[in-house]
């Protein structure tokens, strides 16, 4: 089976052409492949296929082997993926509210509905930055998951592992708890990130970001996924944590996220409720894993 390795800013995952290829339990080839010592070493598997609804679907397996419903780092992969293997056509120009258009557009069909992309190439025809729109955030606590009563959970006050903190929580297609703190570094998050991810509060357990404000217009963010643990970066995370600083009046909605792994640009559209990021997509590199 051929597979493709790319990251974007460091959140890295293993991409199987299912154009090409067949992966008969994805689970389970997601725990095998994502091994950092006896796999190829990954976040995860994500698998790259037909779509009756978009120029191409992603599936994604985290490193434990369970399906998250999306990826925000994987979909811009994705993106140039398909865009430099043929398997998606431009479909005209991407329109982000207030900005310069990209010429060159692309859907792709997640867990999270079809979302589309916007792609900047460079002299080469190769993707560099990818622009996703990645839908209006999901507010309910019944939507989000979170066993919370009320029209949202901002700012709310929660006891987690022996500790009281203050919560917001946010869904970008896939659940996210924000903690907002003063010093994103002190956080003992290979402690903390487990206990609140599985914790009863969350019946689909939940991604874990501690949020350090840098600005009005600027944060810090670190984050305990899902399934994987602590990665160098979350896509939607990133997009949940602009959401929430907004939410709590503490940021602006057009920013800059700064995540161990790199740089994110977001922006929360006042004029259509989507939330969209901009970032890098790089390949690392191919390689056959034996049947």
């Amino acid at each position: 089976m051929r597979f493709t390795k790319m990251h974007g800013i460091g959140n890295d995952y293993i991409y199987v052409n299912c154009f090409e290829e067949q992966v008969a339990d994805p689970a389970e080839l997601a725990r095998l492949i994502s091994d950092r010592h006896s796999g190829i070493g990954a976040d995860g598997l994500i698998l790259i296929s037909p779509s009756e609804s978009g120029d191409v679907q992603m599936r994604i397996f985290n490193a434990d082997g369970s399906e998250a419903e999306m990826c925000g780092n994987g979909v811009r992969c994705v993106a140039k993926y398909a865009y430099e293997h043929g398997l998606a056509k431009s479909q005209g120009a991407f329109t982000v509210p207030g900005q310069s258009p990209l010429p060159i557009s692309m859907s792709i069909e997640t867990g999270n509905g079809v979302l589309t992309v916007g792609v900047v190439t460079d002299g080469n025809d190769k993707v560099q930055q990818v622009c996703v729109n990645m839908g209006e955030p999901i507010l309910a606590p019944g939507d989000i998951p979170v066993s919370l009563s009320g029209e949202n959970v901002i700012d709310a006050a929660v006891s987690i592992a022996g500790q009281e903190l203050i919560m917001t929580a946010v869904s970008m297609g896939n659940p996210h708890a924000v903690f907002f703190c003063d010093d994103v570094e002190s956080v003992e998050l290979g402690v903390i990130g487990p206990a609140i991810e599985g914790d009863g509060l969350f019946p689909n357990r939940i991604n874990v970001h501690f949020v350090e404000m840098v600005g009005p217009g600027e944060f810090k963010m670190r984050t305990w996924e899902r399934g994987s643990g602590i990665t160098l970066a979350c896509g939607t995370g990133a997009c949940a944590c602009c959401v929430a600083a907004v939410l709590t009046n503490r940021g602006q909605r057009s920013c800059l996220a700064h995540l161990p792994g790199g740089d994110l640009e977001l922006n929360w559209s006042e004029q259509d409720n989507c939330v969209y990021m901009t970032g890098p997509a790089v390949s690392v590199f191919e390689g056959v894993w034996p049947e």
